[in-house]
């Protein structure tokens, strides 16, 4: 809490860095800001924010009948019936004050003892709602951490939460904030309540509200700009902004919202992670309730990036972060403290900071993520649990390479219109550990991950026939159109000239300077780097298959699968396509010009089977499909491969072999094989096609 200082309030857990007030120029960068912000559309209208509270009002009146209606079928008495009261309580950024235009309202339902969660509030409220026409997109989520009921009433998104006192009154006057409240309550119903009970400590321990409120409204926006607005992918939600810029607040109380933005990125560009940022000392408490204490939680010691809430009991808001996210975000830091320094010589105004984050110009491979199904409904409820999967998928990709393949989800999902059932794709940025040496011929190979990945995902109790998930690796030129505005993809600047985010240089007035995240590369990826080593040579008229339908016009080979790919270019042993992460450095190694990619053949020099099934992202797929056949079925359909004129199928066992200038490859059981050409193209290493896989670039429909 604040206390006491040379007559002045502190806050914080330490003194102010600076207690000045803004000068003119200050307070004139602020007007700007303030001007961009309400050009931005942050700012709901006075009809939208009156049926908010309409809203509001409706959902408070519904509990109480809720809990009206559970007391009569308990047979409770005719007084306990009238007494009986459930109260709703608003939190995060509707109760900050910082919610925009269709943002929803985070909720949270107090009941008393004998309403329960799993029965009556899952069941019971449920079902009610169910039956009301302001209530559409119903969507229960019980086995999430915090237990949630998503909904739309009139068209304004709602999220609620439930927690269950140990009392069988609730009073219409109820103070969560005391600590007595969470006496005897379940530990969901603490998470539950502690939502609330740390937005209103946040607004407690800010020298100025409305500061806090403008401030928290720029770093929302540049977040969802810059691609690093997500607890669940693991970068930071909500409260964890709110927290980092309560504490800029303490730290300098007296300046304005343009001093705040520029001092947020100066102060944790240069914050030593995982040192914890505190708005107020951790309290014990008197009921026992486990706090973050590393000295004594181990669990605790392995947090990066630990924001600590206010309310008792004291967690870590930021548990979701990894060393891949945390980087990333790092970077951003470092990125916009410089534009901030631009914005304060004159040299950039406001936009340069919120501009977009160009994604998908800043690696050279991602992983594509497509979740189907049948219809709406059931695609929100497996894109929900998929989503709160994906962090798991960095972790795992992040452990099983040993830190040296780094991820970059990316918090946005895209739809692809030209696809006939309901379907939604996240895409995850791919790249090498910078600054490490590179060894020749390194590989990652990361199908046992995705393996990994896809067992947990087929874990969702709630599954239903047509929910799939299919998992590719795409280079940047094979990135879907449809991720990019109106369709287009954009023209691609050369590196020449791009100002550097070290130099110091934000560039001209208007334009941010690049992240280092993600160099950008020449016009055409294709060029060869003085001094790239080359692998064998395979002549093109050498290589012809008759694949499969293709799945998807944007999907390339699969990660984690052993995809055969007829990709006629010199392949280095250290890297083969862009399909085969198996065997990808990652390094985008160019083609030669006198090794041309398949796609890059005009059509009239390929064969007519060829000219049918060439693919869109320049990749040919030996691919299977499993659509209920028999074995023997699979094996008499099974796609055929001619390697200088000698034919391969797929056998029954799932094994691929090829024969290559008469000489039959053998057989490699292992889960881990690869494909790869080596010894100037006279051998391919076999690979195997896993069960419930298919070999077009996807993870097949789940068992």
């Amino acid at each position: 809490m604040a206390s006491h200082q040379n007559g002045q309030h502190q806050y914080g857990v330490t003194e102010p860095l600076s207690t000045a007030g803004p000068t003119e120029a200050d307070l004139a960068r602020d007007r700007e800001l303030d001007k961009f912000l309400v050009e931005a559309g942050l700012y709901e209208s006075q009809e939208e924010s009156m049926l908010r509270e309409e809203v509001l009002g409706h959902l408070d009146q519904i509990v109480k009948l809720w809990v009206k209606k559970i007391s009569i079928s308990r047979g409770y008495s005719d007084q306990v019936v009238q007494e009986a009261n459930a109260k709703i309580f608003t939190f995060g950024s509707y109760r900050l004050g910082v919610h925009g235009p269709g943002t929803d309202i985070d909720t949270l339902c107090i009941g008393p003892r004998h309403a329960t969660r799993e029965e009556d509030f899952f069941i019971v409220l449920h079902n009610m709602l169910l039956e009301m026409p302001e209530v559409t997109e119903l969507h229960p989520v019980p086995d999430a951490h915090v237990p949630i009921l998503k909904f739309k009433f009139k068209g304004i998104s709602i999220d609620l939460l439930y927690a269950r006192l140990a009392l069988w009154v609730i009073p219409e006057d109820l103070d969560i904030s005391q600590e007595s409240i969470l006496c005897n309550v379940d530990e969901q119903s603490v998470r539950s309540l502690n939502g609330c009970r740390v937005t209103d400590q946040i607004l407690r321990l800010v020298p100025n509200i409305q500061t806090f409120r403008t401030t928290l409204r720029c770093m929302k926006l540049w977040a969802k700009r810059r691609g690093v607005y997500s607890n669940v992918t693991g970068f930071l939600g909500g409260v964890n902004w709110a927290l980092l810029v309560a504490r800029i607040c303490q730290l300098y109380p007296n300046a304005v919202p343009s001093m705040l933005v520029s001092r947020f990125f100066r102060v944790y560009t240069q914050w030593r992670w995982p040192n914890p940022v505190m708005l107020c000392e951790i309290e014990e408490g008197s009921l026992g309730l486990p706090v973050w204490d590393p000295r004594k939680n181990p669990r605790d010691r392995l947090h990066l990036m630990p924001i600590i809430t206010p309310a008792y009991p004291c967690m870590n808001s930021s548990y979701n972060v990894s060393t891949s996210t945390l980087r990333v975000m790092t970077e951003q830091f470092e990125s916009a403290n410089e534009v901030c320094k631009a914005v304060e010589m004159k040299q950039a105004d406001w936009s340069a900071l919120f501009e977009t984050y160009p994604f998908f110009e800043a690696y050279k491979n991602y992983l594509q993520i497509d979740i189907m199904a049948a219809d709406q409904d059931d695609l929100r409820a497996w894109k929900g649990w998929v989503e709160s999967r994906l962090r798991q998928l960095t972790l795992k990709i992040e452990r099983d390479t040993f830190g040296m393949l780094q991820c970059h989800p990316y918090p946005c999902e895209f739809v692809d219109p030209s696809k006939q059932v309901q379907n939604t794709a996240f895409f995850m940025g791919l790249q090498r550990r910078q600054g490490v040496p590179i060894r020749e011929g390194q590989q990652f190979d990361i199908r046992g991950t995705v393996d990994e990945f896809r067992h947990s995902v087929s874990s969702y109790c709630y599954r239903k026939p047509g929910m799939c998930i299919y998992v590719s690796h795409v280079r940047r030129k094979q990135i879907p159109v449809f991720v990019f505005p109106d369709g287009v993809r954009p023209p691609r600047p050369s590196r020449i000239g791009l100002p550097s985010s070290k130099s110091g240089s934000p560039g001209s007035k208007g334009g941010s300077p690049p992240s280092k995240q993600g160099q950008l590369g020449d016009e055409n990826d294709d060029v060869p780097r003085q001094g790239t080593k080359r692998g064998a040579e395979m002549p093109l008229e050498g290589v012809t298959e008759v694949p499969q339908k293709l799945r998807a016009q944007s999907l390339d080979s699969a990660i984690g699968l052993s995809v055969s790919r007829a990709r006629a270019a010199s392949i280095s042993s250290a890297a083969v396509g862009p399909g085969d992460l198996a065997t990808d450095e990652l390094d985008d190694i160019p083609l030669s010009n006198t090794h041309k990619r398949v796609s890059d053949v005009p059509l009239d020099k390929l064969s007519d089977s060829f000219k049918k099934q060439r693919s869109p992202t320049g990749s040919y797929i030996l691919t299977r499909t499993s659509s209920g056949r028999s074995e023997d079925e699979l094996e008499d359909s099974a796609p055929k491969r001619t390697v200088n004129g000698q034919s391969t199928m797929v056998s029954k066992s799932g094994l691929v072999s090829i024969s290559v200038n008469g000489s039959k490859t053998g057989h490699i059981s292992t889960n881990r094989s690869i494909l790869e050409e080596r010894s100037k193209g006279r051998g391919f290493m076999e690979s195997q096609v896993r069960p419930g896989h298919t070999d077009n670039g996807s993870i097949d429909e789940l068992e």
